[in-house]
């Protein structure tokens, strides 16, 4: 053969095998939901009991997996968290029945709850097992099945989690492939698996860029924000409570929560003494030399530094070169006087609290109501007995929640106040999402309304509802679609499953395969 001869051969491109797998999770999921939307309210409450306890027994171990593999935060919260998404998240949607057919006799409509289906659910690396524990959650009350994909740097914890649900769910009477998480994550499976036509919503929590390529994908989609919370203290406040709440909240879990405070504000006459209780409560107040240290620190780079993201207030101060004491909770960097150019004014996913006042309630609404805009639609919280001022507060401050006399951490979040418990906080018009409201079960069904007309009878009592429902999954019809094998091989894949691997690989190479 001539050398100068340039063969042009065919090029075989060899299927990626995450993605084929995680599209085969994506097809069982799809067979999961089918059969599970016709479940009794009755049975599904009982798999929602299941998933609880599996998930609560294994809250502390989880927790643990996750700070080891991620570095962020605090076992201790995160177990909280953890625990906070099994029985009190299933207890507060307990009495929210999205099974039920409702009739409304005096309307004479009848309205038939709709799944969404697949939910393709996106989990962040701050709170990687809360967030699946929480959004497993959500789509067994609400009968559908979910793929999660975790954050890379969490997705061994994130997987074994969802795997711990599951295999609770299925002991339960859930179909196989309800709960299942994508192993190997990355940028392009993702975009890929939001894009199928078999995905039916997706719930992203996580980086701005992430949510809007979720809002982008072609598919419904359920996003949120950054938070950026601004926290007001007014003179009418008990300045020592209001300290506590701060110390508290910004502390929790390293602040890694995104409705975390990231400025405190209150007026000049009152600063003096915010200052004095915030050492009481346990923060370390810098000097002028100190803010200056942590500003470079933080925002030395290229926009925030990452590593500082989850560690405690010694860890970091540390790396500023500030002299804290060892029990230090939070770090309060001082800027005299409120604007909007100083990097401080930022969010920060750590133990560091920027204080700032103004010289009155004007100026302190209108530094809120900026602040604000860089997570606008999220969190803010107010310390006081005014209620004009809480009024004007919440009037202007473009957020959809506001917390009062609370942490706002926990309290936006739902887990200080009576607010839905959440791990996906709405940031609706303002935040470019589609919901404002903390996301619940509710926001993953529809409801086809079946109308008379107004002045033609309506037999609604012949309506034969009951059928809609049963207490288990119907028996698969012979020939058609089957479960997939999960027993048999090393890595959980069984015949099944292999062959339908072999078929997505077999597609990416020829097209749909016939």
């Amino acid at each position: 053969m001539n050398e100068q001869v340039t063969i042009e051969a065919p090029r075989l491109d060899m299927p990626d095998r995450a993605l084929s797998s995680a599209r085969m999770k994506v097809g069982r999921a799809a067979w999961a939901a089918r059969y599970y939307r016709s479940f009794s309210r009755e049975a599904v409450l009982k798999i929602a009991e299941a998933v609880a306890r599996a998930g609560h027994a294994k809250a502390d171990e989880f927790a643990d997996q996750a700070v080891a593999e991620t570095g962020f935060g605090v076992v201790e919260h995160k177990a909280i968290k953890n625990r906070l998404c099994t029985h009190d998240l299933l207890d507060y949607y307990r009495d929210m029945d999205l099974v039920t057919p409702r009739i409304d006799a005096a309307r004479k409509i009848v309205e038939l709850p709709k799944p969404a289906g697949v939910v393709f659910a996106l989990a962040p690396a701050t709170n990687p097992v809360a967030t699946v524990y929480y959004k497993a959650m959500l789509a067994i009350l609400s009968r559908n099945a979910i793929v999660l994909s975790p954050h890379p740097v969490a997705k061994a914890v994130s997987a074994a989690a969802a795997r711990h649900l599951a295999e609770a769910a299925e002991a339960a009477g859930a179909p196989s492939g309800l709960i299942q998480c994508v192993e190997e994550p990355s940028v392009p499976l993702v975009q890929d698996i939001m894009s199928s036509d078999r995905i039916n919503v997706i719930v992203a929590t996580g980086g701005t860029a992430m949510v809007r390529a979720a809002y982008s994908s072609g598919n419904p989609a359920l996003g949120v924000g950054p938070g950026n919370a601004v926290a007001y203290v007014d003179p009418t406040a008990g300045v020592d409570a209001a300290a506590r709440c701060l110390v508290e909240s910004k502390s929790f879990d390293n602040s890694i929560l995104c409705t975390n405070e990231s400025v405190v504000l209150t007026l000049d006459s009152n600063r003096g003494n915010m200052e004095r209780a915030l050492r009481s409560a346990g923060a370390h107040v810098c000097n002028e030399a100190d803010t200056a240290r942590l500003r470079e620190y933080l925002f030395g780079g290229e926009g925030f530094t990452l590593e500082a993201i989850g560690k405690s207030a010694a860890w970091i101060a540390e790396r500023a070169g500030i002299r804290v004491a060892p029990s230090a909770r939070v770090l309060v960097p001082v800027v005299a006087a409120p604007g909007q150019d100083d990097l401080l004014f930022r969010e920060k996913l750590c133990p560091v609290l920027t204080l700032t006042s103004a010289v009155d309630f004007q100026q302190a609404l209108t530094f809120a109501r900026h602040t604000a805009r860089r997570g606008a639609g999220h969190s803010a919280a107010f310390h006081g007995e005014d209620g004009a001022r809480l009024a004007a507060f919440a009037q202007e401050v473009p957020v959809y929640r506001v917390v009062v006399n609370a942490p706002c951490s926990q309290g936006a979040a739902g887990f200080a106040t009576h607010l839905p418990p959440s791990f996906t906080i709405g940031t609706g018009f303002a935040g470019r999402s589609s919901i404002g409201e903390n996301l619940g079960p509710q926001h993953l069904v529809q409801w086809t309304q079946v109308a008379y007309g107004k002045d033609v009878p309506a037999d609604l009592d012949g309506i034969d509802l009951d059928a809609l429902t049963t207490g288990s999954a119907p028996a698969p019809v012979p020939g058609h679609e089957v479960a997939p094998d999960r027993s048999a091989t090393p890595g959980g894949f069984g015949r099944d499953d292999l062959r339908q691997l072999i078929l997505e690989e077999l597609r990416s190479l020829r097209g749909e395969l016939k």
